[in-house]
């Protein structure tokens, strides 16, 4: 079995048995996770019927970002949310297994092979969550780190046994989710997905490697708290986040782009341009003298918009990249609405 971690600075290859790797330091795995995840094995390469079955917890997907990794990798924080409600246990157990849906790699081929040669793929984990008791769905936020390709990610939610004596047996749930991972590595202009945040905060000091597991969109010295929903009211506001890559530099090693943020009101199915606000230069007058790619400093853009004056509706803001130098230029869409309350 492989199991891999990773982050946006890094993407690590790991074997599990009895211990895990995280971020490059060995951590031996307790009994209870020992136990956890041959019961949890057990139900996902188990019968077709028995996994059916498992959707006691309310498990359902709810979304994934993409954003760059080191060595040609991508980084794919996900979201999902758990039925609280239906959740007896103070800890459930999360595990997530990152299967190949193209090609068989030579690897795989020769594993095939091989009988007594344990399957790998290219990611998997296991995590433990304590149950907060707010009922109703709970977000829980995971990631991998894969290269390019089209995969399906089975997640599984469990509850941990009770140590209590004649108790039920634990509940549990799986789905199963297709995930298209594009290749930001292509040297095209591309970006990472738009994240609407709910806020982002400042981090005090960097993360251990168990909190950046934990909370996979901390990115850096500030962690995004994404917005699950695309509905906004008019006392709020609408924030962006993205990064971009592979922008051409200057023989400085500076980049020149220009992002613009335009907004449509959509009625009827069409639409009418509404707004927008000033269009972010970034290159070598507006950006820090010490900024490099090859340091590994990021390219990124941002907007939080009060939606005070957007009249109650349906919008769709438009983003638009235009790399001058070379000459390219892209766009990407969040769709979201406006009430009243």
């Amino acid at each position: 079995m492989v199991i891999s971690r990773g982050a946006l600075t890094f993407g690590v290859a790991v074997a599990l048995a009895a211990s895990v790797l995280v971020q490059g330091q060995e951590r031996k795995l307790n009994d209870i996770e020992k136990k956890e995840i041959q019961a949890i094995i057990k139900m996902v390469d188990g019968p077709a019927n028995a996994q059916s079955n498992a959707s006691d917890l309310g498990l359902t997907w709810v979304r994934n970002d993409l954003l760059k990794a080191q060595g040609n990798m991508q980084y794919a924080p996900f979201t999902v949310t758990v039925d609280s409600s239906k959740i007896s246990a103070k800890t459930i157990s999360v595990y997530w297994r990152v299967i190949s849906r193209g090609p068989a790699a030579e690897d795989d081929k020769k594993d095939k092979k091989d009988k007594d040669k344990k399957k790998s793929y290219p990611y998997e984990d296991l995590s433990s969550v304590a149950m907060t008791g707010q009922g109703g769905p709970m977000h829980i936020s995971r990631s991998f780190t894969v290269p390019s390709g089209q995969y399906e990610v089975i997640v599984v939610a469990k509850e941990q046994p009770s140590k209590e004596r004649n108790a039920p047996a634990p509940k549990a749930s799986m789905i199963k989710q297709n995930v298209e991972i594009p290749d930001l590595w292509n040297g095209e202009l591309t970006t990472s997905t738009v994240i609407v945040a709910e806020r982002i905060d400042p981090l005090a000091a960097p993360l251990t490697p168990q909190q950046q597991a934990d909370r996979p969109y901390a990115m850096g010295a500030m962690e995004i708290v994404p917005a699950f929903g695309t509905k906004f009211t008019k006392g709020t506001e609408l924030s962006t986040f993205m990064l971009i890559y592979n922008a051409k530099t200057d023989a400085a090693n500076k980049p020149d782009v220009s992002v613009e943020y335009n907004f449509y009101a959509k009625s009827g199915g069409s639409e009418k341009f509404f707004n927008k606000t000033n269009p972010q230069s970034l290159n070598a007058q507006t950006l820090p003298p010490q900024f490099d790619f090859a340091a590994g400093h990021q390219l990124q853009s941002g907007q939080a918009v009060p939606l005070g004056s957007f009249p109650e509706g349906d919008y769709r803001l438009e983003i638009k990249v235009t790399d001058k130098l070379a000459n390219k230029t892209l766009t990407r869409d969040v769709n979201f609405s406006v009430s009243g309350s």
